[in-house]
């Protein structure tokens, strides 16, 4: 190597012109080789830069055939760095399978990162919670952070005797939206129903329940549809056990102005119908209510009951009546007496076995008008509308006008009785019965009367209960006895159902028409300040809302058109507004209230005359949102609560329950124990 080095230096030195010195030989040595050093580095640096841009394209088109458009490659020299976000590792893998392909394997630097893999989707989490009596029994799946014992502790809070076996899972999720409502709503409706089973999910509950009898039944029902919370989805499936019915009664009327049921029992639904069928066909109209139930005196109450209505019919009027095994047949006098032997005997033929027939015509009524007021004997109690009693008429002796008294004054209350009655000790067998029966009969309606007679039992009046004149000729039927003569013409008035009257979103939006259809919320003319009068209207409105709870309302204003448009919409506005503040000011939660000024848009009536004006100067609400769905679907019919009379609720050996299980660390329950 010195040696090449020196003849190099000696080749150079031939270069070098005669007057150089030494010195400045060497600089122009060192330049040159400084020169050619930087020469070989440009070089090189250039045959590196084409191959790595060479290597780069190959593995960028690689990954781009294979779709992995998420993967990029940088080149370092020899090396490849690859790079991106992968989405799992198999795509990792073979981007790196892929670039192995353009270069050697081991020049392949791994920077490609790995997306986090998602999040364990959270269980749906299910309660499920069985009732019977004092045995409750908890199953199912929730949320860590859900205090498990706070819902036993509710739960046993329910009954100081109530047991609980504790059977639920948890897992460790967040609480989805709406569970504890759901719980509470849950728990609510297992304190409500000693016998039940009920599911609760975030989003919906499930509730299936044993009521003792029908009223209790619709009772929880319209409570349990009134209290459910918004967005909440509710199934509500309370059955009502069939009622024992005795005595076992039908009772069927043809007047002068037409046919109808007293009284209907049926023993099972094609005996229902085949009744309904035979009443219709003898001229009963309108919706007619057929009471199933147990209790029935034979498998052939059917043929009974059918072939006694059609028999009535032939005779055109009068009643029959059957209570239990005894069928009356009493028919106006006015029918001939061949023709009520007639068919009285064909009748007879028909019955089945154990039914006996007694048939008879009425004897002529007699009126008031026989010009002689002691000319009928006779026993009336009577109701007013405004609650007051009145007992008139005879009675046998001062024992039973006491106890009548007595009987009188603890149905209606001390104050509300006023008694008017004669003594008559020679007044026909059987009169104490009718007259402490007619008290008692009296209660039953709202307001009324009962007329004792002699030969007849006459009952006027109307009830909040839809089944009181079934209820009220079962009573009578069996009280009086067989032959008994009574007739009803009891109304059933919704107002005075507790059930029917229960608050409603179509229920309050109707009570609300009613208050400002007597009398409009008023303003100050030209101004939005309610004149002093009309505030007795925002209270009774406020008082009505109160009782309906939580409702989604728009208040609406509405003008006249006279005026400028923009300043009628303006005063519309501010009129529906001050109604929403009078409300809050009054106690009610207005937080779901939209106040809507509509000016002159929409009118009631003719704007061309003073009194259409006024009408179109106005103050209605209208339900909005879930509340108008509630109510659309009450006024369908199409309630959500599912009532199915004839189901019983099943075992809970039988129940099977579905649990999503989480994670599984997730601790298990202990064995339920032995009942």
């Amino acid at each position: 190597m010195k040696d090449r080095l020196l003849h190099v230096a000696q080749k150079m030195r031939a270069f070098q012109p005669a007057d150089m010195g030494p010195l400045k030989g060497y600089i122009m040595m060192v330049a040159i080789f400084a020169l050619a050093i930087l020469m070989s580095f440009g070089a090189a640096n250039l045959a590196v830069r084409g191959i790595e841009h060479v290597v780069e394209r190959d593995a960028r088109d690689a990954l781009a055939e294979n779709g992995l458009h998420w993967a990029d490659v940088q080149t370092d020299g020899l090396l490849l760095s690859l790079r991106g976000e992968a989405e799992n590792e198999a795509a990792r893998f073979r981007a790196l399978s892929i670039v192995s392909t353009v270069v050697a394997a081991e020049r392949v630097i791994d920077d490609v990162q790995v997306a986090p893999s998602m999040q364990i989707a959270a269980p749906r989490f299910l309660m499920e919670i069985l009732r019977n009596g004092l045995d409750v029994s908890v199953i199912g799946l929730i949320p860590t952070g859900f205090d498990t014992a706070s819902i036993v502790s509710r739960i046993e809070r329910i009954d100081p005797e109530i047991s609980v076996v504790n059977m639920l899972e948890s897992a460790n999720h967040p609480v989805p939206h709406g569970w504890e409502q759901a719980v509470s709503f849950g728990l609510e409706a297992l304190a409500l129903i000693p016998a039940s089973k009920i599911s609760i999910a975030a989003d919906q509950i499930e509730v299936t329940g044993l009521a003792d009898s029908e009223r209790q039944r619709d009772e929880m029902r319209e409570k349990l549809m009134r209290d459910r919370p918004r967005g909440l989805i509710a199934s509500i499936n309370i059955s009502a056990p069939r009622p024992v019915i005795t005595p076992f009664t039908l009772r069927f009327v043809i007047e002068e102005d037409g046919a109808r049921f007293d009284a209907c029992s049926a023993d099972t639904t094609e005996a229902r119908m085949a009744i309904l069928r035979s009443g219709r066909a003898a001229g009963a109209q309108g919706v007619i209510d057929c009471t199933i139930g147990l209790g029935s005196p034979s498998p052939r109450w059917q043929v009974a009951a059918t072939e006694a209505i059609k028999a009535l019919s032939e005779l055109g009027r009068g009643s029959v009546t059957i209570a239990d095994t005894d069928v009356s047949l009493l028919v106006a006098h006015s029918v001939a007496p061949e023709d009520l032997d007639r068919v009285a005997a064909d009748l007879e033929r028909v019955l089945p076995e154990v039914f006996s027939l007694d048939a008879a015509r009425l004897p002529p009524e007699v009126g008031e008008d026989t010009g002689r007021e002691d000319a009928v004997t006779e026993f009336v109690a009577s109701r007013g509308e405004d609650g007051v009693v009145l007992l008139r008429g005879q009675l046998t002796d001062e024992r039973l006008r006491d106890a009548v008294h007595t009987v009188a004054r603890s149905e209606f209350g001390l104050n509300a009785v006023r008694i008017n009655a004669r003594i008559d000790p020679d007044l026909p067998e059987g009169w104490p019965v009718r007259a402490l029966l007619a008290v008692d009969t009296l209660a039953q309606l709202e307001y009324g009367q009962v007329r004792v007679r002699a030969d007849r039992f006459d009952i006027t009046g109307v009830s909040g209960d839809a089944s009181a004149s079934d209820k009220i000729s079962r009573s009578v039927a069996e009280k009086l006895g067989r032959g008994a003569v009574f007739n009803l013409n009891i109304r059933y008035d919704e107002r005075f159902d507790p059930v029917a009257m229960q608050p409603s979103p179509a229920r309050c939006e109707a009570w609300i028409k009613e208050v400002l259809a007597e009398q409009q919320i008023t303003f100050d003319p030209g101004s939005a300040s309610i004149v002093s009068d009309a505030g007795r209207v925002v209270d009774e409105i406020a008082e009505i809302l109160r009782d309906c709870g939580r409702l989604e309302l728009e208040v609406a204003g509405h003008t006249d058109s006279q005026g400028r448009l923009e300043t009628n919409m303006r005063l519309s506005q501010q009129r529906a507004e001050a109604v929403v503040a009078a409300l809050s000011a009054r106690g009610i939660l207005v937080s779901d209230f939209v106040a809507k000024g509509y000016g002159p848009e929409f009118p009631v009536a003719d704007n061309s005359t003073a009194a259409g004006r006024e009408a179109n100067r106005r103050i209605e609400f209208r339900l909005t949102g879930s509340s108008a769905e509630e109510a659309a679907a009450e006024r369908s019919g199409g309630v959500e609560a599912v009532e199915e009379e004839d189901t019983e609720l099943p075992d809970e050996a039988d129940l099977e329950i579905v649990v999503n299980t989480g994670a599984g660390e997730t601790p298990r329950p202990p064995e339920r124990p032995e009942r």
